[in-house]
């Protein structure tokens, strides 16, 4: 059987943690949760630890001292993913914004044949529900716009919530990946469509979290907007090889 695995970055989100760990092992018992923990002072960690006493085989952590941002927390589960030998590894949020049940999809794009699904709020539309306009128009024309400079035929590039199979995370060369906050999720799309394996996008419905605080900054679309740029212009001047 295929190992499956759903990496979990937290900060601070002790309303959601609990909720979302038992519902996708309500709806899925063949998949196991790696929660990455920045030092959350809510207790989030402790929240997951008592979690384990229930589920001992299925639910792991990993804490880190302090916000050292999403990039690095996924950069961290992944490489210790196949360290375990996990078959196909999801990345999801915590706060419900990702439906579980769509997980179902992902690998079974994966098992189809992509090497990264991406569960995509633009590829039929927009649907995107309880954002204000505002946010909306802005990440819907952020996604254009790396589209637009770095060619991808992707419509949801700043998407994060995806499945990568072993393979696709074993040919890139995790240490290579630069970006920490959300160009990151660009940045791994931009990395493994250049190595020449499939993408597919899987529509799904993005939902506005109802508990606990956005991470979204001024910084962070900064980094996304301007990080796209010198992105493509290093690929000008990187090769990119598959590793080993």
């Amino acid at each position: 059987m295929n190992r499956k695995v759903v990496i979990i970055p937290t900060y601070n989100e002790k309303e959601n943690i609990e909720d979302i760990v038992r519902y996708v092992f309500k709806l899925y018992d063949d998949f196991h949760i790696l929660i990455i923990d920045d030092g959350s002072p809510d207790g989030t960690a402790d929240i997951v630890k008592t979690l384990q006493k229930e589920y001992p085989q299925r639910l792991h952590i990993i804490e880190r001292q302090g916000k050292l941002g999403l990039g690095t927390a996924y950069i961290t589960g992944f490489k210790w993913s196949l360290d375990k030998d996990y078959d196909y590894i999801c990345e999801m949020d915590a706060d419900f914004s990702h439906n579980p049940k769509d997980l179902k999809k992902l690998i079974q794009a994966c098992e189809e044949g992509a090497e990264l699904a991406i569960g995509s709020r633009y590829v039929k539309g927009v649907n995107v529900v309880n954002w204000p306009m505002s946010r909306v128009l802005l990440s819907y024309f952020a996604s254009k716009y790396v589209r637009l400079i770095t060619g991808m035929p992707i419509h949801d590039t700043t998407a994060g919530f995806a499945c990568y199979t072993k393979t696709a995370l074993k040919t890139l060369d995790l240490d290579l990946i630069k970006f920490v906050g959300y160009a990151f999720q660009i940045e791994m799309k931009f990395s493994i469509w250049q190595l020449g394996l499939t993408l597919k996008e899987i529509p799904i419905v993005f939902t506005d979290r109802e508990k606990g605080a956005s991470k979204m900054s001024g910084g962070i679309i900064k980094e996304a907007v301007f990080g796209v740029i010198s992105m493509k212009i290093r690929s000008f001047f990187k090769s990119y090889k598959r590793k080993g």
